[in-house]
Order: structure tokens, then sequence, then C-alpha cells
């Protein structure tokens, strides 16, 4: 049977042998056990000599429940892979790094450990600091080791662990706030804030000594607010060790309504103030990343003041010269990483693209942009030498793996396959691309995964999966996360994807376009979507469909229930419910203040309450599952407790789902397995759909 092809202009889709993927009965679905025990690989991190890579492991035991992660080798050459910690249940390595081509260190429950380059070898303490470190990094020539670490303000690492367990005896709990900037994400403020430290590390007779650390903060300007002082997560050094860069979010009172993250640049002398890069930006920079000579500095950067979702521009700073260039400022794609070339001459970026993370090189003098990989999801780049590049790939029907890319003839190798075991007999379902004409005229893009045991003579429900953001992107890479897209279609559910208005990897217009119309631009994509996939594909039941969404997702579900009854049922996790409470209780307020508006500004009252889902709480009559974490302080937990107790007063069916230690995302591994057990439970419930495995 020939692919099939609609409407080739507007409609496409990608060519899948359809008779292969009518053929799965001697295979088995991706269930939520097997999903759950799949190994994750780490960033790859390259050995001086450049022959070898280390990379973590990480996976979860469901037996002992408890998550574990271990350190191996790679030879790049032959691909040769060698085990050199031990795999067992809640033991966790991080932060591989390498002393030298023979010996080896990683961080263990916030300690720095070494060990000798062997599988099993006996690992020994290098430094156990009094309080965690984290972010290492360590130069042999100059002896030098790099970390960050949380203290109090002006305080040494020592005295810090003095100062929390005298602050743990204190006879009451309250800490007053002055300043908005009093939380963030899922904590709040304290005196510890991470800070960046050097500290030289030797080697002697009777093994390795650390000498006194230097917090290369310290020189930043003084802030009488202890809650809300300098908070360095991000840094760099640079390979000569010389120099660090770091960026960090300047303490102001308005920090909750203000973007500006600025990167500097300190000797790690630490006898000069950190020299401040930025000065003349007020929005978001990150990324910092040193060329291999170390005399420049490339980085990301944000312009527009107040938007969260600004396009990166590529920014190089001359260290000698203190001159500072855009390098292909004309590109209309967002970079979110960046690493140099062995030559100095280009920087890779991984940028999104149409629904993919792709791998490109810019030169750093011309801005000439090559694209260097195709398809998938590309991550976590590493250079190896002057044509070859370590990193990890995956798409939506294989998780990732170790690849290196030849630069020069873009050829990629696979060098590992660390679920070949856990995936052997699993089907897996590839994307299917289609376009169709969305809001404004304009070519929106989707893809959709067949169901798990494919017959095209039957019916299958529909789940449609609607991003956050809602700049963000859905992308056709393999997400160990809430939205992996095959876990629906393993359920036996034909699985859309659409990448609507706002979406970012289609052009800085589309995504910029969303903000004042979350109800509108948005909403229009995803039913002219629906329409188009449901009015093509025969097999498609659209009396049976479910729609379910996170953060914008969250949102939009809660849109549809007051704007169509077309779904069986609707799944909102933390998602706004009201645009005006939505606004008082989050904890950046720079989001809702560019996206809608301010609610005491009458322009912007109308324009909050114009995208309002909680204004239309009289039409909502599609069941829907609420799922929040108490500690969610971007969505706070009242937005689904309000739409469920609405529902539930006017008799609608509705049901809460609370993880009282999650935050806006499940973070352990028990509570996904209990979210996937809800979430799939309840829309094969009301889809009237048998799963073809026993879910709960």
């Amino acid at each position: 049977m020939l692919p099939l092809v609609l409407a080739a202009a507007v409609f496409v889709w990608t060519p899948v042998c359809i008779e292969a993927a009518l053929i799965t009965s001697n295979l088995r679905p991706l269930d939520i056990t097997t999903f759950h025990s799949l190994n994750r690989i780490g960033a790859p991190v390259v050995s001086p000599g450049r022959r070898l890579a280390l990379f973590v492991t990480s996976y979860y035991d469901q037996d002992e429940n408890k998550p574990a992660s271990f350190l191996s080798c790679l030879d790049i050459g032959s691909g040769g892979i060698t085990q050199l910690t031990e795999k067992r249940p809640g033991l966790v390595v991080t932060n591989p790094l390498w002393y030298d081509d023979n010996t080896i260190g990683f961080v263990k429950r916030g300690a720095l450990y070494r060990q000798e380059l062997a599988s099993n070898a006996t690992a020994r303490v290098v430094y156990d600091p009094p309080v965690p470190i984290s972010n290492v990094a360590y130069r042999d020539k100059e002896g030098l080791l790099s970390f960050t670490a949380s203290v109090y303000p002006n305080a040494t690492l020592a005295e810090s662990a003095q100062l929390k367990q005298a602050n743990a005896l204190r006879t009451n709990s309250a800490i007053a706030y002055d300043n908005l900037w009093a939380r963030h994400w899922n904590e709040w403020m304290t005196q510890e804030k991470p800070n960046v430290f050097v500290a030289p590390l030797m080697r002697t007779t009777n093994g390795w000594r650390v000498g006194n650390e230097t917090n290369l903060a310290s020189a930043l300007p003084h802030v009488d607010d202890p809650l809300t002082r300098w908070h360095i997560d991000d840094y760099t050094i640079s390979p000569a060790g010389d120099e660090v860069a770091f960026v960090a979010r300047p303490p102001i009172e308005n920090a909750t309504w203000s973007t500006n993250i600025d990167v500097y640049l300190v000797s790690t002398s630490g006898t000069a103030r950190p020299r401040l890069l930025t000065g003349r930006m007020d929005g978001m920079a990150s990324a910092p990343a040193f060329s291999h000579d170390g005399r420049q500095l490339a980085w990301l950067q944000m312009e527009t003041p107040g938007y969260e979702s600004d396009i990166n521009r590529i920014y190089v700073y001359n260290i000698a010269t203190r001159q500072t260039i855009a390098v292909s400022y004309d590109w209309d794609l967002s970079p979110h990483s960046l690493v140099w070339s062995r030559d100095n001459k280009s920087l890779y970026a991984i940028v999104g693209c149409k629904g993919t993370n792709l791998i490109f090189a810019i030169d750093a003098t011309t801005g000439k942009r090559t694209k260097l990989t195709a398809s998938g999801g590309a991550a976590s780049m590493r250079p190896v030498d002057g044509e070859r590049l370590l990193y990890t790939h995956s798409n939506v029907d294989r998780p990732a793996d170790l690849y290196l890319l030849n630069t020069r003839s873009m050829s990629s190798k696979r060098l590992t396959e660390i679920n070949k075991d856990k995936l052997e007999g699993v089907h897996l379902s590839p994307a299917e691309d289609f376009w169709f004409t969305g809001a404004q005229g304009d070519r929106v893009h989707g893809w959709m995964l067949r169901p798990f045991d494919f017959d095209r003579r039957k019916k299958y429900p529909l789940a449609l999966l609607i991003h956050g953001g809602p700049q963000q992107a859905s992308t056709q890479s393999f997400s160990h996360s809430l939205w992996n897209p095959n876990m629906y279609a393993s359920a036996g559910f034909a699985t859309i994807v659409i990448n609507f208005h706002g979406s970012s990897g289609y052009g800085k217009n589309f995504t910029d376009s969303v903000r004042h119309r979350w109800g509108d631009y948005p909403y229009v994509d995803l039913m002219r979507g629906i329409d188009y996939v449901t009015s093509r594909l025969n097999f498609i039941d659209k009396s049976r469909m479910a729609a379910l969404g996170g953060s914008f997702g969250g949102y939009m579900a809660n849109w549809l229930n007051g704007h169509t009854d077309r779904f069986r049922c609707l799944v909102s996790h933390d998602g706004k419910f009201s645009t005006v409470s939505g606004y008082y209780g989050t904890d950046e307020l720079w989001f809702p203040e560019w996206e809608l508006g301010k609610p005491w500004e009458p322009a912007g009252r109308a324009i909050l309450e114009e995208n309002n889902p909680e204004r239309f709480s009289a039409s909502f009559k599609t069941p829907t599952l609420f799922v929040h974490g108490e500690k969610d302080f971007r969505v706070p937990l009242t937005e689904s407790f309000s739409a469920w107790s609405m529902m539930r007063r006017r008799g609608v069916p509705a049901r809460l789902l609370y993880f009282p230690d999650e935050d806006h995302w499940i973070n352990k591994m028990g509570n996904s397995i209990r979210w996937y057990t809800e979430v799939l439970g309840w829309i094969t419930k009301w889809t009237d759909t048998v799963a073809p495995y026993h879910i709960r």
C-alpha cells in the first residue's frame, strides 16, 4: 500500500509504511510499568585526550521505590562501554568529571569523589564539604576546583553549616518578607543562596587536599535584604581556569515583574569585582560558554524587558578588547544552548525548528548558519575534536542515546543503546506529520501517532495533547515526562499533537502572535486541526475524543470546557482557571503582565477577562480530571481547586488528583506512575475504550 498523501500542498503525512503498522500483534504496548523502568542517559563528558567520554545512566527501581544512577565510560572510537560505578537502588551519582585521562570523579550526596578508570575500582572522597556542592568542574593544570554551594550572607561553607544548625533550633518558624520576591517555582526564599566558589585542589603523597574556598560572588554590590540577595545557578569556567562567567538575577525589589538576568565575568583569584557584561540589556541572559582558547565568551540574550519567551540572540564578547558583537542577528529561530567548536571559529547551537531540536553550526565571524541534523531531538552537545561532536538524540519512537556527529559530512552514528533490553518486543509508534491552515490563514504543524495494534478497519478514540507555555512547542523527541505521546497511543488512542500559534520553532512572529490572544488563536488552531484530521482519517471516532494538557495546556483544557462539547472528557494539569486570580497568586508577575495585562488597569482587565476561562463557568459540562501539586507557585493549587469546586457544585462529573509533595511538574517516579494510572484510567473510562493492557 502506498503512503497516504492528502492535499499535498496543505496536508502531508510523513511516508510511514502502513502495512507494517498493521502487524503489531507479536509486540506489546508501552505500558506504565515498562515506561517507568526505562533508562535515561546524561550529557557526555569528554576526556582530556578526547578518546573517551563519561556519562551517567539514571533509572528508577519500582520494587524499592528509589531512584538510582551509575557512571559509565564510552570509548568514542570503538563504541565500547565500561560500567564504572555500582548499580544499586538509592545510589545516585552525578556530575561526572575528569581529573586526568586515567582518573575520573563524580558527586555523591553532595561530596566529591575520585576513582581510577576501571570498573568498580575503589572510589575515595576528595572533598567532603560542610554543605553540599554541585556543578563541579576541575582544571588539572591549575589544580583548581570550582563549584556552586548555597550559603548564608558573607559566610563560608563551614559557617553556613553552623548557621543552618542554629536556625533549626529556633522556637518559631516564621519568616517575614518585605520584598515581593518571596518565593519562586517551588521554594520560599531563605537566606541561603547558591554562590560560585573556587578552591585549590592539590595532589599530595597521601592523596588529595582541598584548600580554602573563595566565594567569587562576594564582591558583588551589597544587598541589605538577606532574603533577596545574589543568586547564582549557572556558571562556566575558562579553559585556563583564570576566569569564571556566571549569570545572576540582580536582587532588586521588583524582581517579580522583571526578567532581567545578567552575565558577569570575574577572575578566579578572588581579588577583583565581577564585571557586568550585559548592563545595557534588561532581558534574560543564559548559557555562557568560553571559547577553547579562552579569548571569547558567548551567551544567549533576550532583549525585550518583561518577555520571558523572547527570541534568544547570540552575543560574543572579546575578553581582550571588551567588545561585544551580535552573531547571526537576522535569525528568526531561537537557540537554547551553545558550545564552541574546537578551532574557536564556530558555535554549535541546539535550536527548536518545526517540532524538532536540531544542531546548527554558526560561523562566529560571518554568522553563516549550517544545519547539521535533520530530525528528532538533539541535546547535550560536547565537541570531541575539529570534526566530531558528541550529543544525545531521541525521537518520538526512540529514547535518547549518545551519537557521534561528523560536522563535515553531517552524518551521525549511534554509540549506545541503553534501553535495548527494556524495549525488546515493545511497539512504539512513529510520528506522522501534517500541516493545515489555522488562525490568520497561517500554516500550522501537527503530527499523529497511530494506536497500538492499529487496524485501519477499526475505529479508535482520539487523544489531543496540548503543550504548555504557550510559547513552547511539542517536539518529536522521546519524553520521560507526563506527556509522552506513545503512552496514549499504547493505551489505544490515535494521539494528536498540534503546535498552535505561540509555539516556538516556527519564526518569531508566530511565537509572539499569541500575546493577548490565549483563548483565540490557539483555540482556533486546535479546532481546525481536529477538523482536518477527523475529516480525512476514517479510523478516528470523532464522537470519542479526549483533550489533555498541563500549564497553558491545562488552561486550554479549561477554555475548551467553556467553549465546546466536542470532547468526552478533559484533563487539566496545573492549569489556570481564572486569569485574574491567577495573576494575584503567581510567583512571576512579569509573565501575566506581558501576556495579558494588569487586572487593576482597565485595558489589562479587559484583556484578562476576554481570555478568562472562569467567565464561562456556566458552560462547563465536560467531565474533567484536575491535577495539581501543592508546591506549584507558578499556578497555585487554588486554580484547580476552584474549577473542581465549581463543577462539583453544579453536578458536572469532576475529580481532583492532589499531590502534596509536587510542584508544577510530577518529579517523583512513584507519583508519575499514579498520575499515568489516573489519567489513562480517566480518558479510557469516558471514551469507552478498552486499553490493550490492564491500566489499574
